[in-house]
């Protein structure tokens, strides 16, 4: 089993949580971040600087991991400096914190055609990480894995219990689609060791 994991955003929301989680199983976690100062020290963790639009130096830290987890923001048409660090690190297994707008909703349409009233900030981001996966799906020369969260995704109890699910949008009776950081966490060292969604995405949700 992989035990050195590399996880590119580790002091953000989700990162953090990913951290967590491969502690609590024994993994050695090489915790990436533009501020490493911002890492929660634990024992099995080791902070260190990193930034995506750097690509080669990304690389050298990403080499000689087992696989690599991308947990940070997504940058407006930067995503290819991100693919770029992977494929020069040599590492093959990458998994990466999607979005959830490309997932389809409970009447077959794109969730990012019914979203509005949001700044063109937060759009870009969120295009962004559509653009990335399509960019993940031409990748044919390593093995990721894209991870789109509910449609709410925040603070909340590590349950465990969840659904997965792969393009559609994962929701509960009331039409409600929504994750706990924890629990994502979860759903993410899960693939990591089960490798179930090899170049492919998929999604969770209550």
């Amino acid at each position: 089993m992989s035990k050195n994991i590399a996880l590119i955003g580790a002091s953000g929301n989700i990162g953090s949580k990913i951290t967590q989680e491969l502690l609590s199983r024994g993994y050695n976690v090489t915790a990436i971040a533009r501020n490493p100062e911002k890492v929660d020290a634990n024992e099995g963790v080791t902070p260190v600087a990193g930034d995506i639009l750097q690509p080669q130096q990304l690389a050298e830290t990403l080499k000689g991991h087992d696989a690599v987890i991308c947990a940070a923001s997504f940058i407006p048409n930067e995503s290819e400096k991100l693919l770029e660090a992977i494929r020069l690190s040599g590492v093959n297994r990458y998994l990466m914190v999607g979005g959830a707008a490309s997932l389809l909703n409970e009447d077959g349409v794109i969730v990012w055609d019914t979203l509005e009233g949001l700044p063109d900030g937060v759009m870009n981001y969120i295009q962004e990480g559509m653009r990335a996966l399509d960019l993940l799906k031409e990748a044919d020369d390593f093995d990721w894995t894209f991870l789109s969260p509910a449609v709410v995704i925040g603070p909340g109890e590590r349950t465990g219990k969840f659904r997965l699910g792969k393009e559609n949008v994962v929701a509960d009776e009331n039409g409600d689609s929504k994750i706990s950081y924890d629990d994502y966490a979860i759903a993410m060292v899960d693939e990591l060791e089960q490798g179930n969604n090899i170049k492919a995405r998929f999604t969770l949700g209550y």
